[in-house]
């Protein structure tokens, strides 16, 4: 039987799956169930110092290949969540904190309050392509990247990893700054920003006009920017983007990721995506004589 641990710092995860933030995660209900579906690590829904309802509706519409979302950052704040996070005290996998924040200030603020709680790992969501003042409006340069990064870094003994934007020039600098300041891992990558129009009413669909795209035709800018930031930094890196079978798995994996998230395929496959795709994984490794999930970190790099 194939061995799916993989190692992110010193988190072990018992397969690489890991769902993404943004989808089943607000409370510890939607979390857990999750958990029971296969995965081997959950972040949180992204929070902030402060409640925050979010853009109105229209907030999320299915495109051909993959969903298109302005959401907002919507969520309680800080101060509510954690009565969730206090409720997955004893979880079987990893509970990963995501936050976001205007400055390096709230986020070591936030950052303190989710370890204090018993979040296993934080996410610096500085990537989030339409919410104003926050996320890749603070992701943008590498040295208040590198600010946000040493601040939460020196401030917790929780492994940090920070969520990269494709929609910059180059992503490679953002991940060697991040290392430089202590993170642990780079996520990459989060949604790239898009539009869709209504032909009939003759404006855009989403009330926030733009928004982040996600699913499978992210997949081959995702499966890019893992390939040149692993070959850049030594910390770990955690694909994202398009991730729905086992096979996109082994993609990421030779691009040079320890790790996925799963995001828009628990919409597209349902909540018992993470089995599935563990089964596939291992099938293939079976089929291909791998024993190690390991061995195709990085295999596509010459």
């Amino acid at each position: 039987m194939p061995n799916l641990t993989t190692t992110i710092g010193p988190l072990t995860l018992k397969n690489p799956t890991i769902l993404a933030s943004g989808i089943m995660d607000e409370d510890a209900g939607s979390i857990r169930r999750m958990i029971a579906g296969g995965a081997g690590a959950v972040v949180t829904k992204s929070i902030g110092i402060t409640p925050r309802d979010g853009y109105p509706n229209p907030t999320v519409v299915e495109t051909t290949c993959g969903l298109l979302n302005a959401m907002g950052l919507p969520n309680p704040g800080i101060d509510t969540f954690t009565t969730e996070l206090d409720e997955l005290k004893k979880s079987p996998v990893p509970v990963i904190g995501s936050i976001y924040g205007k400055d390096a200030e709230e986020f070591k603020i936030l950052a303190k309050k989710m370890q204090h709680h018993h979040a296993d790992a934080l996410e610096l969501n500085v990537s989030c392509p339409h919410a104003k003042h926050y996320g890749m409006e603070v992701g943008m340069d590498p040295d208040i990247l590198a600010d946000i990064t040493q601040a939460v870094t020196t401030a917790v003994h929780i492994p940090v990893f920070v969520k990269l934007s494709p929609n910059v020039t180059d992503i490679t600098s953002l991940a060697q700054a991040v290392q430089e300041a202590g993170a642990d891992a780079i996520v990459a990558i989060n949604t790239l920003k898009g539009m869709t129009i209504d032909l009939d009413l003759r404006r855009p669909v989403l009330a926030n006009k733009t928004g982040g795209y996600s699913g499978p035709a992210i997949k081959p800018v995702g499966i890019r920017c893992v390939y040149d930031i692993s070959q850049h930094v030594t910390i770990p890196v955690i694909g994202v983007g398009g991730i729905t079978t086992g096979t996109d798995v082994i993609e990421y994996l030779m691009a040079g990721a320890s790790a996925v998230q799963i995001g828009t395929a628990v919409y597209l496959r349902g909540p018992s995506v993470f089995s599935l795709i563990t089964k596939e994984l291992r099938a293939w490794l079976t089929k291909h004589h791998v024993d190690n999930l390991a061995d195709l970190i990085g295999a596509a790099h010459p």
